[in-house]
């Protein structure tokens, strides 16, 4: 029976540790922060992942947990409303498609799994032997059969066994930043936007919250130089990038100022010729971030983990992961580019012309074809797929 670490307590660690454990691997979590991270931000699941999810045997408890969002709304410099939206087209949602706080998902994935796996919390991986030996900061060395990265897309896994970072990242031309805030607006399960050329700021309270509100930026920018672990760094660059903005953005600006929650990195992807190499597999970001810009980052992670173990289990290994995995990557992926042209506008033409297409879209005698030319790539990409029985 392999002997099997996962670095990294994510979504896509926690859903690997289940299926691992589903087809008799003995697995072993280590994390670097000191528990399962809680909060989060938004995520979508689509397609093939909620056929992951189902079964896993927790698609209740996740609709339970949905984010029941409802609305959007735009808001111009002067805080009146210029235009709104249905939540699930605002967020290329259809059908089936499931939205949920990433901290409750993985709260899900690591009480489904904890009982038969073992989790190392703060601790992280300093190297990986060819024999399989790893060495921790702080605890034992162990032999394993094999490593799996799962720690994102700023891997430590992926530097030790395949090199620096830069060698395989795509830089996307902007950035993104969330955390907690008070909430400013009273909002109730409703999305409140205000986008200048080349920068959009985003405030949202989902059914989960009560008197708090997560605040998202995201804006243009050429790449960045700072420390990732240096937060008051990446709250004066994001103060930078928002200046002079108006609406409720001061307002959100100095809350930032006390968060201590605060998300901040580039919207990049991350492209790897091949995803294994010895004994070390990576999994979701780490091999293949999508970026947040693609809304698929959580769906890949969950099939990508269930794929890995499956084709682990069928004798087939990290190959036919890479087989079975490839295209769906390729396809979610492609999104990115797309996408972000719709969440950060270039001009204040284009931005005139997006909200007067926003007003229009529920009068248009042609409202589903405006919503397929939003929904209907990411449903296609959702489901780029055919899920194997593993099982069986």
């Amino acid at each position: 029976m392999a002997n099997i670490l996962i670095s990294g307590a994510s979504i896509a660690g926690t859903s690997a540790a289940y299926w691992l454990r589903r087809h008799g691997f003995t697995v072993t979590v280590v994390e670097r922060a000191p528990a399962v991270r809680a909060g989060g931000y938004k995520v979508d699941l689509r397609g093939a992942a909620l056929r992951v999810i189902e079964r896993m045997g927790i698609m209740d408890a996740v609709r339970a947990r949905a984010t029941d969002m409802r609305v959007a709304t735009h808001y111009d410099a002067d805080g009146e409303k210029v235009a709104t939206m249905d939540a699930d087209l605002f967020g290329g949602r259809t059908g089936d498609d499931v939205e949920i706080m990433r901290g409750d998902l993985n709260e899900l994935l690591y009480e489904l799994t904890r009982d038969e796996v073992e989790y190392v919390f703060d601790d992280s991986v300093t190297a990986i032997a060819e024999d399989g030996t790893v060495t921790f900061e702080r605890s034992a060395p162990r032999v394993f059969d094999l490593v799996i990265g799962a720690d994102g897309a700023h891997s430590n896994v992926r530097r030790l066994a395949f090199g620096p970072e830069e060698g395989f990242v795509r830089h996307l031309g902007h950035y993104i930043s969330i955390c907690s805030v008070p909430d400013p607006l009273g909002l109730d399960r409703e999305e409140a936007v205000h986008a200048a050329p080349r920068r959009t700021a985003n405030v949202y309270s989902t059914r989960q919250d009560d008197g708090v509100a997560r605040a998202m930026f995201i804006w243009s920018s050429p790449p960045l130089a700072y420390d990732h672990r240096d937060v008051e760094r990446q709250k004066e660059l994001l103060g930078a990038a928002m200046s002079g903005m108006r609406w409720e953005v001061p307002r959100l600006l100095d809350a930032v100022r006390e968060a201590d929650d605060l998300y901040f990195d580039a919207v990049c992807q991350i492209r790897m010729d091949r995803w294994s190499k010895g004994r070390v597999v990576l999994l979701g970001d780490a091999a293949y971030c999508a970026s947040p810009a693609s809304g698929q980052g959580t769906s890949l992670a969950v099939v990508g983990a269930y794929v890995l173990a499956g084709e682990l289990a069928a004798g087939r290994g990290p190959e036919g992961y890479e087989r079975e995995l490839r295209d769906f990557v390729t396809a979610n992926q492609a999104l990115a580019d797309a996408n972000l042209k719709g969440m950060v506008i270039p001009s204040r033409f284009a931005l005139w012309f997006q909200l007067a297409m926003i007003r229009l879209i529920p009068r248009l005698p042609g409202r589903d074809r405006m919503v397929e030319r939003v929904a209907g790539p990411i449903r296609r990409a959702a489901n780029a797929i055919g899920l194997k029985d593993y099982m069986e």
